[in-house]
């Protein structure tokens, strides 16, 4: 028998030939017709393609239990599933990720897939519906109202593991440099002027800080996503599913997924409401905006070498001008700061299609979807960058510290307590005329004398509160 290189599907509009080995359908390749948008696929998303397969698989499992379908062609849709999960075929998924219909085509992409898949393993060849149907078995008891949704929040959950993970690893990074500076004496500064002393490893310490509590921020967001719409149907009535359909759907998916997932309390709230989405994407704008504020801070810091402030050595990465021999830029930095400013600009891309949901849908979860999907990924590349190819290589530029420390006039603020601000301002005001060492003027003016200038203005003394050393 002569094998064609191409099969035919129909659906209500009308027939379409297919190529014979695509596990994808006509719902599919009508969608790749209507939506070259992007020219990112599916497959793009393995974290959404395997909440797919974990939604499928669920469902299935509960429509067999309740005799909605053959334990035969259960079987063969949950194995099926079992390939997506284990990360086979993610390439059939060729639906472009920005999509009209609410997430239809997604769901049909899936549906057709793992119905031809499954056909296969029941014997037959891709298209063969009358053993596996891709809406009468693989969609049985589902609508893309809830399975679309419910498969995002797993896959933004599973996104966010990943996100997590870097950020704790960059995060450690900072601390590890915090502990290595820890005695290093620097200038502070605030508004860009010169401020009272601290140490490196203070300042380091701040970044690991800010991004440990950004952690915290990111799992409250996790937590949201674990609230599903499964059973929901259409609207949120569950419309076309058995009884006890949805409480059996969910523990099917808790196992399936590996996550406590619970029903939402209100399935007509739940399907038309985003707010989980928003509450993430705010979250990812708050850690890009510290990265961002702490890339900044690294490329200030490094300035220079000769006419900026050069407190710390960045390591260099690659040549950082055409003209300009030996230029080296903070191009690792500079990198955060553009990864930043997109996160940002999708959170504003996922606050208006949020808000644009109409009455018991919203038709634009698949630009959140993208949006969080790539916010959630540059996010966590940028931070594995940043910790690997510039933080772990950072190093003290001990000699230019230690010349503005012993030279700066802000060392006086520690004297406010002793001597009042008025004769710490006189000091401060005579040197910077005079250009002398404020000891001399100190002593000049009669307020104090250097040997107990010096005694007061210790490196505790400098960096940590007054009430952890002696104010007399």
């Amino acid at each position: 028998m002569t094998t064609h290189p191409m099969r035919t599907e129909a659906d209500f509009l009308g027939s379409k030939p297919l190529p014979r080995e695509a596990y994808w359908g006509v719902h599919t390749a009508r969608a790749v017709e209507n939506f070259p948008i992007t020219g990112q696929s599916l497959a793009q998303m393995p974290a959404l393609v395997r909440a797919l397969a974990a939604v499928k698989k669920a469902a299935a499992l509960a429509n067999e239990n309740l005799g909605v379908l053959a334990p035969s062609v259960a079987g063969a849709i949950a194995a099926a599933c079992d390939e997506l999960l284990a990360g086979q075929w993610h390439d059939q998924f060729v639906v472009d990720v920005i999509q009209g219909g609410a997430g239809t085509s997604t769901n049909m992409n899936a549906n057709e897939v793992i119905a031809n898949r499954a056909i296969v393993h029941l014997g037959g060849e891709p298209g063969d519906y009358h053993l596996v149907h891709p809406n009468d078995h693989v969609n049985a008891s589902q609508s893309t109202n809830d399975v679309y949704p419910t498969a995002l929040r797993l896959a933004a959950h599973a996104d966010l593991d990943t996100l997590l993970l870097a950020l704790s690893g960059l995060r450690q990074a900072f601390e590890r440099k915090a502990s290595e500076f820890r005695e290093v004496l620097k200038i502070g500064r605030t508004q860009l002027q010169d401020a009272v002393p601290m140490t490196l490893g203070q300042e380091f310490g701040a970044f690991a800080a800010m991004l440990g509590e950004d952690e915290k921020r990111l799992r409250e967001a996790q937590q949201g996503l674990l609230e599903v719409n499964l059973g929901a149907t259409a609207i949120g009535t569950g419309i076309n599913t058995p009884a006890g359909y949805g409480t059996l759907v969910i523990g099917y998916l808790a196992r399936c997924s590996g996550l406590p997932v619970v029903a939402a309390q209100d399935l007509v709230a739940a399907t038309q409401d985003t707010g989980a989405f928003v509450q993430l994407s705010g979250a990812l704008k708050r850690v890009a905006i510290r990265l961002s504020k702490i890339a900044s801070d690294l490329r200030l810091l490094s300035s220079g070498p000769q006419a900026g402030l050069g407190d710390i050595l960045l390591p260099a990465r690659q040549a950082g001008s055409s003209i300009m021999p030996g230029k080296v830029n903070p191009v690792i930095p500079e990198a955060m700061n553009q990864v930043a400013f997109e996160v940002i600009g999708h959170d504003l891309m996922v606050t208006m299609a949020a808000e644009s949901g109409q009455l018991q849908l919203n038709a634009f979860e698949p630009l959140m979807a993208w949006a969080l999907h790539q916010s959630m990924t540059h996010l966590a590349r940028s931070c594995q960058t940043l910790q690997h190819h510039c933080v772990e290589g950072i190093q003290a530029n001990h000699a230019v510290l230690e010349r503005r420390v012993a030279e700066s006039v802000t060392l006086v603020t520690a004297l406010n307590p002793v001597i009042g601000y008025a004769n710490a301002a006189r000091i401060v005001k005579q040197a910077l005329a005079s250009g002398g060492d404020i000891g001399a003027v100190a002593e000049a003016l009669g307020i104090l004398q250097a040997d107990e200038l010096a005694r007061l203005l210790v490196a505790e003394r400098l960096t940590q509160p007054a009430g952890s050393h002696d104010n007399t």
